[in-house]
């Protein structure tokens, strides 16, 4: 896993940390953790750009100091790639090893009015 991946996974919530690391080991091409914790004001900004469409993000910790979504990307040939079928592709194996690990995960490529294939969350009814 590159530094930058292991980093930004220190700060997601436990369980969706071992979802990843379970999907990472199995995939072919493998993601890199782009999220950060955020904080509100960075929050702010995302909203006001039209990058996020939440001031109830995911991405901003919890009292217990973790996020619980994650963003990633793909490097192709040194270059981001936002091709549909590589999101999807990591989607189905981050669902399998959800479903293994007994972990439940929600995958923005799901939603229903906003598409975010890059966005994998904890679930707010189990991980308030």
């Amino acid at each position: 896993m590159d530094t930058r991946t292991e980093k930004n996974l220190k700060s997601v919530h436990p369980d969706l940390a071992k979802v990843f690391r379970l999907a990472y080991g199995r995939a072919a091409v493998k993601p890199v953790i782009t999220s950060e914790p955020r904080t509100v004001a960075e929050q702010r900004k995302l909203v006001a750009n039209g990058a996020s469409r939440t001031m109830n993000s995911r991405h901003l910790p919890s009292s217990d100091g973790f996020v619980r979504a994650l963003d990633i990307c793909f490097f192709i040939d040194g270059k981001i790639s936002w091709k549909p079928s590589l999101y999807k592709t990591f989607a189905d194996i981050m669902k399998a090893a959800a479903k293994e690990l007994k972990i439940p995960i929600e995958w923005g490529g799901d939603w229903r009015t906003f598409k975010d294939g890059p966005h994998f969350q904890l679930p707010w009814k189990q991980y308030p």
